[in-house]
C-alpha cells in the first residue's frame, strides 16, 4: 500500500512527525508532501496569483510553498510517481470539529484526496488547557492511531467521501474508546476582534471566539471527544441540501 502524508501545520510540524510512525506501521511505502509552513484555516484554497516553489529534503519527501490543496494536487500531479492508495492529513495540533471542517487546512487536503478518488483521512489532535503551542501532546494520536485507521481500511468507501477522526485531550489510557459520530455544530454568536497596536504605530486584529451559547448536542463529534472518545465522522463533498429540492422546483415553477 502506498500512502502519502500531508497537513497544514507544515513541513516540519510534529504532528506530521507523529503520523509518519502511524504510517510506517501500515507501509513501507510512504512519501510526504505538505506545505513548507503553516497553513491553518487556509480551507480549500488555492495559489493562482503567484507561482509554487517545490523543495526536496530526501526521495519521497517534498515540501510546497502554497496551501495544503496545493500540496496534494502537486503531489497526484507531478511529485508522486504513482497515484496512493491512501491519503493521511494531520496529525494537526488542535481538534477539527464540527464547523471546523469548513476551514481546516488538514481537512481539506484529505478533500483533494477523496476527489481524486482516493481513500482520505484527517486526523487531528484536540488540546486541552495547555493551549496551540508547542507543548501539544499527540501521544493519543500516536498511541490509537493505527486502531483507528487499520478498520477504515477494510470497508468499503462511498465515492467521494472523507473520514475526519479527532482524538481527545486526555491520557493514552483513559480513552474510552473509538466512536462513529456526526458533525456536531457550536453556538459562539458573533465573532470579535481583538485591536491591538504594533510599534510603528499602526492597528492590527487578532480573530478571538466567546463561549458557546449553548451546549453542543449529544452524539456528535463535539460532546463524544469532549468526553474522551476518538471521534469518527464521515463527510462528503456533495454540499447538495436535497431536502431544499423539491421546495425550490415549486419556487421556479418545476412542478
Amino acid at each position: 500500500m502506498r500512502i502519502l502524508l500531508s497537513n497544514d501545520d507544515g513541513y516540519h510540524a510534529p504532528g506530521l512527525a507523529v503520523l509518519e510512525k502511524i504510517a510506517a506501521e501500515l507501509s513501507d511505502d510512504v512519501w510526504v508532501v505538505a506545505p513548507a509552513e503553516e497553513q491553518s484555516g487556509t480551507g480549500r484554497s488555492l495559489t493562482l496569483t503567484r507561482p509554487l516553489r517545490v523543495r526536496k529534503f530526501a526521495d519521497r519527501r517534498f515540501a510546497v510553498s502554497g496551501t495544503p490543496t496545493d500540496a496534494v494536487m502537486l503531489a497526484l500531479a507531478e511529485l508522486m510517481d504513482g497515484a496512493p492508495d491512501l491519503i493521511l492529513s494531520g496529525v494537526n495540533r488542535g481538534g477539527n470539529l464540527a464547523e471546523d471542517v469548513m476551514y481546516s487546512g488538514t481537512v481539506s487536503a484529505a478533500m483533494e484526496g477523496a476527489l481524486a478518488g482516493i481513500r482520505s483521512v484527517a486526523l487531528s489532535q484536540r488540546y486541552g488547557a495547555v493551549g496551540p503551542g508547542d507543548d501539544v501532546s499527540f501521544a493519543v494520536a500516536q498511541e490509537w492511531g493505527v486502531r483507528t485507521i487499520r478498520p477504515l481500511l477494510e470497508m468499503d468507501w462511498a465515492p467521494r467521501t472523507v473520514v475526519n477522526v479527532n482524538f481527545p485531550a486526555v491520557e493514552p489510557d483513559a480513552v474510552r474508546g473509538i466512536t462513529t459520530v456526526r458533525q456536531g455544530l457550536r453556538d459562539y454568536g458573533r465573532v470579535r476582534f481583538e485591536t491591538r497596536r504594533d510599534p510603528r504605530g499602526y492597528d492590527y486584529r487578532w480573530m478571538s471566539l466567546g463561549s458557546m451559547k449553548t451546549p453542543p448536542a449529544p452524539d456528535t463529534d463535539l460532546s463524544r471527544v469532549a468526553d474522551g472518545w476518538i471521534t469518527v465522522t464521515p463527510l462528503h463533498l456533495d454540499l447538495t441540501h436535497e431536502a431544499s429540492m423539491a421546495a425550490l422546483a415549486r419556487v421556479y415553477g418545476e412542478e
